[in-house]
């Protein structure tokens, strides 16, 4: 008598898409912001990261907690010193029609573990992170 396979099937899923895959930006800031005062906002919001803005609200860049407390510390630092002066994750950020294989693998080559996702006019949607 033949035997009957009663295992189900793994489903198969379709992959994420970058709306499904990002999370909410965050506390946002202007890039004019001082450094200390983005980390006691970081700190205080308990959010590992800022994104931060230009005059018009379009993303012009994400800092990490660990970017702003080691810049902080660091021998170029000033009381004077803003979040658009910081060697940071300036883009080019990844919009939602893009497919997240690509922006996965274009985030792993630049070595971020972070990245705003944008519309198409340049305002902040969200972020995307990667596990390690």
């Amino acid at each position: 008598m033949p035997q009957i396979n009663n295992q189900t099937r793994p489903e198969v899923t379709a992959p994420l898409s970058i709306a499904e895959a990002m999370g909410p930006p965050g506390p946002q800031s202007d890039e004019h912001m001082m450094v200390d005062v983005a980390l006691s906002v970081a700190v205080s919001a308990r959010v590992q990261h800022l994104v931060f803005h230009d005059e018009d609200g379009r993303c012009s860049g994400l800092v990490t907690q660990a970017e702003l407390a080691a810049h902080r510390n660091g021998s170029s630092y000033t009381d004077h010193t803003r979040l658009r002066d910081l060697p940071c994750n300036r883009g080019p950020f990844p919009s939602t029609a893009e497919h997240l294989s690509d922006v996965e693998a274009s985030m792993r080559h630049r070595d971020l573990r972070l990245s705003p996702v944008i519309d198409e006019d340049g305002y902040t949607l969200g972020v995307l992170g990667l596990t390690p």
